[in-house]
């Protein structure tokens, strides 16, 4: 089994047939197959709690989903860029509306599991039909999954304090992991692990190490929304 980390925006799980798979023999105890699905939890922090965001689906600027439809799972997050704010203008509407407009779009069957990319750009045109901003990118992936893989999608604010092998020890405690409770936790210590690097000004973050390669002397985490949605799967 593999651990996957996806740095990604938006993760679309594909069956090769969305019927479930029967055998041909005439015995009727014989059992079907048992379909792949995501077991998730998420976690979160806003950068400031004063005037935060508390909505359903968003910690701050970012935003996130999961959904369901048929044989298809779906999870999504949007980094909200919190510079757009000196510009006066909002980026967690972007990052929230793309999320909302996703899960309607799943939820209601209208999309295909196999090309998340285009559910995102029919999500765009609808934020273009209501007139709002399109202020940032996003990114979408299809891979190939097996029994107890394990897949994290966060935003910047994870991944800019988190160096990748402190996230790949927390990620090895829930692989092949089938207990919400385990998954959640591991949800929380992530997220938590990253909000007390971000605010830590000694720590050498990737963010600070990435900074130095480019010749900006500067130490320590970048406080930043925070939003983790992990991931297994189980078939």
């Amino acid at each position: 089994m593999q651990s996957i980390v996806w740095t990604g925006r938006l993760i679309s799980r594909a069956l090769l047939s969305g019927l479930p798979n029967y055998s041909t023999c005439a015995d009727t105890n014989v059992s079907r197959k048992r379909e792949p699905q995501f077991l998730s939890a998420v976690c979160g922090f806003p950068k400031e709690f004063t005037n935060a965001r508390l909505k359903k689906g968003q910690f701050g600027d970012d935003a996130w989903f999961t959904a369901k439809f048929k044989s298809a799972d779906v999870l999504g997050v949007a980094d909200g860029v919190g510079g757009w704010h000196n510009y006066g203008i909002d980026p967690g509407e972007f990052s929230a509306f793309l999320m909302q407009t996703c899960e309607r779009l799943v939820t209601s069957g209208r999309f295909s599991p196999a090309e998340p990319g285009s559910m995102l750009a029919r999500s765009s045109y609808e934020l273009l039909e209501n007139k709002k901003s399109i202020l940032d990118s996003a990114d979408t992936c299809n891979f190939p999954v097996e029994d107890g893989d394990v897949i994290l999608v966060a935003t910047d604010g994870v991944f800019d304090n988190v160096p990748d092998q402190m996230l790949l020890s927390e990620l090895s405690r829930v692989q092949g992991e089938r207990d919400p409770v385990k998954i959640q936790h591991v949800a929380n210590s992530i997220a938590w692990m990253a909000r007390s690097l971000a605010f830590d000004d000694k720590f050498m973050s990737p963010f600070a190490l990435s900074a130095q390669a480019n010749g900006i002397h500067t130490v320590g985490g970048k406080p930043d929304d925070i939003t983790v949605l992990l991931a297994t799967v189980a078939f």
